[in-house]
């Protein structure tokens, strides 16, 4: 497994918003979004990407303190040689 950790130190992500941030469209607090602009698509583009690959994209984060990222493949051996 590859296994890719993204992290930040950022304004994080309530748990509120945590179970919609892969939905197409979806904005984190109104205020914010225009601030730091955005359509709303990254993660949910993200996240099809991620899983055409067989793989599979979590997030961790606390208000105030960050997030976390985590992107995860799964390796398989070529035959007849290494990864």
């Amino acid at each position: 497994m590859l296994e890719i950790d993204i992290k930040d130190t950022g304004v994080g992500i309530s748990d509120e918003d945590l179970p919609y941030i892969f939905e197409r469209f979806y904005h984190v607090e109104k205020s914010r979004s225009r601030k730091y602009g955005g359509s709303g698509l990254g993660l949910s583009i993200m996240k099809k990407l991620v899983e055409l690959q067989n793989g599979t994209i979590a997030i961790k984060s606390k208000v105030n303190v960050g997030t976390t990222v985590v992107v995860a493949f799964p390796l398989s051996k070529k035959e007849g040689g290494t990864l």
